[in-house]
């Protein structure tokens, strides 16, 4: 079933191309505690891009299962891995959770018609001009 996966679904974890391409050319940097596992390949134009980086996710192919250190590498905005360096979040700092829209984690405000709750009643928005 996963090789039927990947070779007609995009969004479950890897393709066949990316599997062969990771094959020949990636090299493993490291992975996070999602299970995404991150890789990286020297560039066919190293004048322009040092080198090629992607990732292949546990699972669904989401963007925003990235945590922020490995977001910053994998966007070249920095060149050593977080577990390279020593990270540690500040103590006000949340872990880091994917994006919840979709799921039954997600936001529902008070009066959404998803929240299960009556819609609260409408103020009025503004009062008619009377001449006087």
């Amino acid at each position: 079933m996963s090789f039927l996966k990947q070779l007609f679904t995009w969004w479950n974890g890897q393709t066949l191309n990316t599997r062969f391409y990771t094959w020949r050319h990636g090299q493993y940097v490291g992975s996070d505690e999602s299970g995404n596992r991150y890789f990286r390949a020297k560039s066919a134009l190293p004048q322009s891009i040092k080198e090629r980086r992607w990732v292949i996710y546990n699972g669904y192919s989401e963007a925003s299962s990235i945590p922020p250190g490995w977001h910053g590498w994998i966007h070249h905005r920095t060149d050593v891995t977080p577990g390279q360096e020593d990270y540690h979040p500040a103590e006000w700092q949340k872990p880091h959770r994917p994006n919840q829209t979709g799921t039954p984690m997600a936001y529902r405000p008070k009066g959404s018609i998803l929240a299960g709750s009556t819609p609260a009643p409408r103020a009025a928005d503004y009062s008619a001009w009377r001449p006087e």
